[in-house]
């Protein structure tokens, strides 16, 4: 206690400008106040057994956090508080050599009982406790030893409490970092974690702790959402690209090209079905419908409805998958529905475009498609060929109506018939003929997806 030893008008007032005035009495009564503490704290040193008892079941008396830990292993909190007695009562007689240790001794406190989660306002309050019980039995023992010298306690008393003090913000700024280091290993263990099951490479052992974890059921029903914007937030920071609608929970996580969100579902009536990778490769017999039940398509087609993307964001919304050991299937489910928007933007829920999805599945292949099917139409004059393109989507888009088609573009239904006709013309299509017409509408998606 290194305030003990000075003068207390020097501690409170600094030193004055000028030359003092002589203060032979005020300097005695420091030194004899000195003495005095020196004395009891000598008393206190041999009766610490007994101190250390009664500090702890004052703790299990008022303080309800030590309770509870008290219960749990009284050996421990009594070593504890018995070797922080011992240090800071120590100090009190020979600051010099006690001060690092007794900081020591708080700083370690403050670290433990954070790592324990006991709450920083129990342990300041066990501190206040032991520094008031130590007080009064300083002035107990100096009243029944020395009755006289209870007086000179009076110029020390200011400098025990500063002493108090000074180990609260000792245990308080061990408590702080401890608590910081803490937050930052568990969110960088849920980062890992969520990483992991993106990456389908979670272990079968990990998943009931990354459930405990993250907060998620194990087997529950899960979907994954990509998002890319054109401006990407700062590498490290927490801020969601997008804000979902009102009641949707979702596990944020930055990948390198795109955001991924793990949306948590609301159960079905009974297990989803296992999901078929988009690989190219053929499914095997059974396996060839997609994940998710009913109501699964459904809550996933709200979510698509009332996304609200900023300009120029594009999102991939996967299938419905079970269990969090398939979340990484509904990451890459979740790149796939975003390869297959639009490059301006937009929101495209993989289980309404699927076709897109098998085009941009196998860039190849549907690279390939297009040019065999479309490509007769380059040897036009690209307006000429534009057109035609044009008026192809809307047929299709309209269900194979000239009529409706003709409305979209603003022209008759015979220029619309007259420019299929003069595709077919070109291209060695029929487009009344169903497998004709399911090439030329993959051909178009990849056109419009592969460009460039």
């Amino acid at each position: 206690m290194p305030q003990v030893v000075r003068s207390r008008v020097r501690a409170l007032h600094g030193p004055p400008p000028v030359a003092p005035m002589p203060r032979r009495f005020r300097s005695l009564a420091d030194r004899e106040a000195v003495a005095v503490l020196h004395r009891a704290a000598r008393v206190l040193i041999e009766a610490l057994p007994e101190l250390t008892d009664r500090l702890v079941e004052a703790l299990r008396e008022q303080e309800p956090a030590y309770r509870s830990a008290i219960e749990a292993d009284a050996a421990e909190i009594w070593q504890e508080v018995h070797h922080s007695l011992r240090h800071n009562v120590g100090s009190l007689i020979q600051p010099r050599e006690f001060r690092e240790a007794a900081h020591r001794t708080s700083r370690r406190i403050g670290e433990v009982r954070a790592e324990q989660g006991l709450p920083l306002d129990a342990v300041l309050h066990a501190f206040r406790m032991g520094g008031a019980m130590v007080w009064q039995d300083l002035v107990d023992d100096t009243a029944r030893r020395h009755p006289e010298d209870i007086r000179l306690l009076v110029h020390v008393a200011a400098d025990v409490w500063n002493f108090v003090d000074e180990h609260c913000g000792v245990v308080a700024d061990a408590y702080r970092q401890t608590e910081r280091k803490l937050a930052w290993r568990r969110e960088n263990r849920q980062r890992l974690m969520t990483a992991a099951l993106l990456d389908g490479t979670a272990q079968i052992a990990e998943l009931p702790d990354a459930a405990a974890m993250l907060g998620l059921p194990e087997h529950g029903r899960y979907a994954v959402l990509a998002v890319s914007t054109a401006r990407r937030a700062p590498h490290g920071t927490a801020q969601p690209p997008m804000t979902l609608p009102a009641g949707t929970d979702a596990l944020w996580h930055p990948g390198p090209d795109a955001e991924f969100a793990i949306l948590p579902l609301s159960r079905g009536e009974g297990p989803a079905e296992p999901v078929a990778p988009l690989t190219g490769a053929a499914t095997t017999e059974g396996n060839d419908a997609p994940a998710g039940s009913v109501d699964g398509d459904a809550e996933l087609a709200a979510l698509a409805a009332e996304l609200s993307a900023p300009p120029g964001s594009r999102v991939g919304i996967s299938s419905v998958v079970d269990g969090l050991a398939a979340v990484g299937d509904a990451r890459r489910l979740a790149e796939t529905a975003l390869r297959a928007c639009p490059a301006g933007g937009g929101v495209v829920l993989l289980d309404e475009q699927l076709p897109a999805a098998l085009v941009v599945s196998s860039p190849g292949l549907g690279s390939a498609l297009a040019a065999r099917v479309l490509g007769p139409l380059d040897r036009l004059d690209p307006a000429d060929r534009d057109v035609i393109i044009e008026t192809l989507t809307a047929w299709l888009d309209s269900d194979g109506s000239a009529q409706r088609a003709g409305a979209r573009l603003y022209c008759h239904r015979n220029t619309v018939l007259n420019r299929l006709r003069r595709f077919e013309q070109l291209t060695g299509r029929c487009l009344t003929r169903p497998s004709d017409a399911v090439e030329v509408s993959l051909a178009l998606t990849a056109r419009r997806l592969l460009a460039g």
